[in-house]
């Protein structure tokens, strides 16, 4: 009896082991092959749809903030002072101006123009009762102190690194700026922004922009950033840790200027991060040539590590990147290309609304593919690609609801793109970046600015497209087949093909498609326009096919399943 209890209790230990190496294997594929994937699961939990999409008349347009924190660590508290400089838009009078901001934090202070003025401060909003007239501006200062809420997956942070040192850090996205300082929280309203950190001397601050001056009061540092490019409110941010710092150069493409790339990781990650971070020129290079110069190449471009675990944020000119994604070996240069790619599409080019977002991540995710089509070629290309195939059957990419950060946003999005290029030819689609770049840099795009520009670009209306793989359609397209062999002319064959497309998604989907048509020693591809749900194609051939292959090199979001075997 005891014997046997033995043995089942190996055999348990055994496939306990077992399962959990399994478990272990599957968990280092998925985050070393696609880091970023751990972000887009978590932050869909960032906010509800309700707060994400309001869509209400605004009356304001920020053009600068300056944001003043003193952080106490320990306490885990701060004062602030923010003064927002705004105007008032054109044929919008209003006897009230608003903004957001938590109304945990304490506002001890608010003037208008250096006049006190009454406001309501409740429901994340501050309602301040002001004549405010059409195309004015107004200097509004705020005096406040509190504990921030950590929102979201941590829009505000105070915690502690493994070694015990205090870590501060911020992540706003999508909806969360207003935490910590006042604001018109909406990616289209950009602004300039001064940001003033104070912390203890043994604190390194980091933040947007040029570092303006270092000054040192009693035990406490200074740090005043400063950037002068537009920043949507969710890009703004800051760490503040015990860092050691290093640095990079990037030359411009027209060789005219020089950009230093700052670097700030902890000690004990320093030599990880001298490897890791290195690919950070060649990246900016790769991207530059594809989509145009680096859009912040005045002030710089850098990466800070913080406690954010779940892969990176492209806070702008200053990416933060969690720890684990630091590790010495190269792991992670995809979510360094996403990153950084994010710097032209997110970042220079905003979304109008998070509608949108899919001008982000997918733009962003198609990105990775692009630079190892440059370095490596047309199938490092296709096997990006594919690895992030799937059947997408959540939501549109457009207005994705909830599921703000989900895998049809970055992935299908991707795809979008990789199919847009199909459709259009390669260049158009990069000559379309290019000229989308650098229309709307520094300011925001919606879904249909996109499909405008393209259209203009390619000369052909994309209606359709959009509205199968942007608007409406969920999914990808599911076609049943079958196909017969006809003796042709001249010794060949003509070759029948049924298509009929079966997906629930979307009714009746149009697109180039690609067969190859293979026997022994002959193969021919034929492009086919398909724009019905049920298709028959005639094929004349040379030779007698045995077999044939939909779309060989991999353009479409299509499952082609054969009916008649």
């Amino acid at each position: 009896m005891i014997q046997r209890m033995k043995v089942k209790s190996k055999k348990y230990f055994i496939f306990i082991l077992f399962s959990m190496m399994m478990t272990g294997v599957l968990f280092l594929f998925l985050f070393f092959r696609e880091p970023v994937s751990i972000l887009i699961e978590l932050k869909s939990l960032s906010a509800s749809a309700t707060e994400l999409y309001n869509d209400e008349t605004d009356f304001i347009d920020v053009l600068h903030y300056k944001i003043e924190l003193e952080l106490f660590p320990e306490k885990k508290y701060v004062k602030g002072q923010t003064i927002i400089t705004l105007r008032i838009l054109p044929a919008k009078n209003s006897d009230k101006i608003s903004l957001d901001f938590y109304d945990n934090m304490k506002i001890e202070t608010l003037e208008i123009n250096g006049t006190a003025k009454n406001f309501l401060h409740e429901d994340n909003k501050i309602v301040i009762s002001s004549s405010a007239e059409a195309d004015s501006s107004y200097q509004i200062k705020i005096i406040y102190s509190g504990s921030p809420k950590s929102k979201g997956l941590g829009s505000f942070n105070f915690a502690k690194y493994h070694s015990g040192e205090n870590f501060v850090y911020t992540l706003n996205e999508p909806i969360f700026a207003p935490t910590w300082f006042p604001c018109n929280d909406k990616p289209d309203d950009k602004a300039k922004v001064d940001i003033i950190i104070t912390n203890d001397s043994s604190m390194v601050s980091v933040s947007n922009g040029l570092l303006i001056d270092i000054k040192k009061i009693d035990s406490r540092k200074v740090y005043h950033w400063r950037s002068n490019y537009p920043t949507s409110t969710y890009l703004i941010g800051f760490y503040s840790a015990s860092y050691k710092e290093f640095s990079q150069e990037y030359i411009s493409l027209d060789s005219s200027r020089l950009m230093t790339l700052h670097y700030y990781v902890m000690p004990d990650k320093y030599e990880d991060a001298l490897y890791d971070f290195s690919v950070h020129p060649d990246i900016l290079t790769v991207l530059s040539k594809l989509f145009g110069e680096y859009p912040f190449i005045d002030e710089k471009y850098g990466a800070a590590q913080f406690l954010w675990n779940y892969g990176a944020m492209e806070h702008q000119s200053i990416t933060g990147i969690g720890t684990n994604f630091i590790s010495g070996k190269g792991f992670h240069k995809d979510l360094y290309i996403h990153e950084t790619a994010h710097h032209w599409w997110g970042n220079a080019v905003g979304p109008k609304s998070w509608k949108d977002i899919w001008l982000n991540e997918g733009f962003a995710k198609y990105s990775e593919a692009l630079y190892h089509e440059v370095k490596s070629g047309r199938n490092s290309l296709k096997s990006s690609m594919l690895a992030i195939k799937q059947d997408f059957e959540d939501e549109t990419v457009y207005y994705p609801r909830a599921n703000l950060f989900s895998r049809v946003v970055y992935d299908k999005g991707a795809w979008v793109l990789h199919m847009l290029r199909r459709e259009i030819s390669d260049t158009i689609f990069f000559y379309l970046l290019r000229g989308y770049f650098e229309k709307y840099k520094y300011t925001n795009a919606s879904t249909d600015d996109f499909k405008n520009i393209a259209e203009k670009f390619s000369g052909i209306s994309l209606h359709k497209f959009f509205d199968q793989w942007v608007y409406s359609g969920k999914g990808i397209i599911e076609i049943d087949y079958k196909f017969k062999i006809k003796p042709g002319d001249n010794a060949g064959a003509t070759a029948v093909i049924y298509l009929n497309q079966i997906q629930d998604g979307y009714d009746s989907y149009s697109f180039p498609l690609d067969i190859k048509f293979m026997a022994d020693s002959h193969s021919e591809i034929k492009t086919f326009y398909i724009s019905s749900r049920e298709t028959v194609i005639s094929a004349d051939l040379s030779f007698t096919p045995d077999n044939i292959f939909f779309d060989p090199e991999d353009w479409l979001l299509a499952r082609f399943q054969r009916i008649d075997r």
